[in-house]
């Protein structure tokens, strides 16, 4: 019955994706006979009440837990953050709280600043020109269907997915994003993912397990990889390796609306290029934030917060609360709880 369930949702997948689109995925389904998928409109949990989404998007979304907009960012507003990008990499811009990230093949290398030694950059919710993407009106009457009008953009990422060294340091583990975030409900929070230029299988694109989203959050943990993991890379530990899976092959301004539960991660990159997305998570302004003492996101606290402590030099006794609300900004209606 999983495997017809499996093989039901691939098939809509492709469906979805169709078109040209249905060339650009990879599909690795599982055996069995292929099932017509079932789907009640009364079930809508995953989505709100919306005039964007067709019927056919949002059901798509309800039983995958993804979907993909293509060619929604434009190709000006792409180039433009990608030379504040470079901006930073030279040291040239500088925004406050900005966390620099560097592979960490790298990190005991002599560090010249340049987009090949930076890996990804984070938090930069003081950076007028990259914060920009979080405030796109296309973006956002696409994020106002999972999270409705009061919006938060609650944490952004430029990634610079670097050319892999051979020890596969440039894949990204298996997870679900929830296990960072310490605010419910997750149903009304949603990450927008645009691809910057180009994505495949070869430079390292996303892949997804359709899905996945309906299941609770698992514990995460560093994977055991000979090679190395990089900072704040946590992976599932244990989840079905027999799910299909789907990659997602996007061209620039292409953006992927995901759920925070969908289990998904990256793979190498085998080109001699830097594959760069540009990311947000945005939740709605009525979640509210929760103790993760004592759950298993704890170890990503302890984590994060002995980051902050390091970065700010102090021991201040924050929690996983006081860093998100120090990055949460308002972008679209009311603050409200968060």
């Amino acid at each position: 019955m999983e495997q017809q369930r499996a093989g039901a949702r691939l098939r809509m997948i492709l469906g979805h994706l169709g078109g040209s689109s249905a060339r650009a995925v990879v599909a690795h389904p599982t055996s069995g006979p292929i099932a017509p998928a079932s789907f009640h409109p009364r079930q809508f949990q995953y989505t709100l009440d919306n005039n964007v989404l067709s019927l056919e998007q949002r059901k798509f979304y309800e039983e995958n837990g993804f979907l993909v907009i293509k060619n929604l960012v434009s190709d000006a507003d792409i180039q433009r953050f990608r030379v504040e990008f470079e901006k930073i990499c030279r040291g040239e811009s500088k925004p406050e709280g900005l966390m620099v990230m560097r592979d960490v093949t790298l990190v005991k290398s002599e560090y010249i600043p340049s987009e090949k030694t930076i890996s990804k950059v984070q938090d930069f919710q003081e950076d007028e020109e990259l914060f920009r993407f979080c405030t796109l009106p296309e973006v956002l009457k696409y994020v106002e269907c999972f999270t409705g009008p009061n919006i938060m953009a609650m944490h952004t990422m430029l990634i610079n997915k670097p050319p892999d060294t051979g020890k596969k340091t440039s894949r990204h583990p298996l997870h679900q994003d929830l296990h960072y975030f310490p605010f419910r409900p997750s149903n009304l929070i949603v990450c927008a993912w645009t691809a910057m230029e180009h994505i495949d299988r070869n430079n390292g694109c996303l892949v997804v397990l359709p899905g996945t989203h309906k299941s609770p959050l698992k514990p995460h943990d560093y994977p055991q990889w000979e090679g190395g993991v990089n900072s704040m890379f946590h992976g599932i530990q244990d989840y079905d390796q027999d799910h299909a899976r789907v990659h997602l092959v996007m061209e620039k301004g292409d953006t992927v609306f995901f759920h925070p539960l969908l289990i998904h991660g990256s793979g190498r990159n085998h080109t001699q290029g830097f594959r760069k997305a540009i990311s947000c998570h945005f939740a709605s302004a009525d979640c509210h934030y929760i103790d993760v003492k004592g759950t298993s996101q704890e170890n990503i606290e302890k984590e994060i917060v002995g980051i902050a402590d390091k970065i700010y030099r102090t021991h201040s006794g924050l929690d996983l609360k006081d860093i998100w609300m120090f990055r949460a900004r308002l972008v679209k209606g009311e603050r409200t709880n968060l």
